[in-house]
């Protein structure tokens, strides 16, 4: 599809995308780069990372990939100066690292919930923290008469009212909400930072979607959604074009709903079986093509 923004729209900028070596954040990655940004990519496995670099080389973005778990504080601090000292300066930060498996509460570990609430919301703070340096305004790499960067949080719409077996994503995404709020209003009035956040529906073609809804069960949802169909990575791409580009400009401590108006309907009823079943799948899967528990958004 043909994007509607100007080709040279982020000229000149350089974003800090977690998670932006495949799903939501690699077409997020790629737009951006055919948009005029530079590309820093953080990711904990070293093969996707290459991958998506040699990919948007490939199409004239420069771009480079940086291993680190958003977890770590370390690993944040490390990734965010590391972006900085190659490309001169950090303008956008996009928060897309995820975890996301289905679980009934009553079968959910502590370690299961607290593992989704360290990758979403303190892998998003910890991410915010490190770059604020870099993207407020006067800070190193921006000039002192320009305003602040521009953070973008991924978020979700499950926690708008209630969704089955994802007790703990749901808990994370309300945090990062919050989390997105918060860092408007304090950082939006100190240092010109704009924060804003986009919460996707169900997107098609992610890791995200595959792990959570087999082919098998898509087909039938699709039946279910207000616009019968399934979401692109492109849609969520160019919400945080909007975002990120001088169109959004006064747009700050806003999540972006793009679900086609799913979140409006009532929330879906798997039986406790049928996900128990869909869980061992994926686990076997898994297991056959290791692919780790952080993912890009749905």
């Amino acid at each position: 599809m043909e994007s509607p923004f100007k080709p040279d729209v982020l000229k000149g900028k350089v974003a800090l995308i977690t998670g932006g070596g495949s799903g939501i954040g690699f077409e997020i990655s790629t737009q951006f780069g055919k948009h005029g940004a530079s590309i820093a990519i953080m990711g904990r496995r070293k093969q996707v990372l290459d991958a998506a670099v040699s990919d948007l080389r490939s199409l004239g973005i420069a771009a480079i990939g940086l291993e680190g778990d958003v977890r770590k504080p370390e690993d944040a601090r490390r990734v965010v100066e590391s972006a900085y000292q190659h490309f001169g300066r950090i303008d956008i930060l996009i928060n897309a690292a995820a975890g996301n498996f289905l679980s009934a509460a009553e079968d959910l570990s502590t370690n299961g919930f607290r593992t989704v609430l360290d990758i979403d919301a303190v892998g998003t703070f910890n991410m915010c923290h490190e770059a604020l340096k870099y993207l407020k305004k006067g800070g190193p790499g921006r000039d002192s008469s320009t305003g602040g960067g521009s953070i973008i949080n991924i978020s979700a719409t499950l926690h708008y009212t209630a969704s089955w077996y994802q007790i703990h994503v749901s808990a994370a995404k309300a945090a990062v909400d919050a989390t997105t709020r918060n860092l408007a209003l304090e950082w939006g009035t100190d240092y010109e930072i704009r924060v804003n956040g986009i919460a996707p529906g169900p997107i098609g073609g992610t890791p995200g979607m595959s792990k959570l809804v087999p082919d098998e069960i898509q087909n039938k949802t699709r039946e279910l959604m207000p616009l019968y169909k399934l979401g692109e990575k492109w849609d969520i791409a160019m919400a945080a074009l909007y975002l990120s580009g001088d169109t959004g400009k006064y747009v700050n401590g806003l999540t972006m709903v793009v679900d086609g108006g799913l979140w409006l309907s009532k929330p879906r009823h798997l039986a406790k079986e049928a996900v128990k079943e869909l869980s061992r799948v994926v686990e076997k899967r898994s297991r056959a093509k290791p692919v780790g528990l952080p993912t890009s958004k749905l």
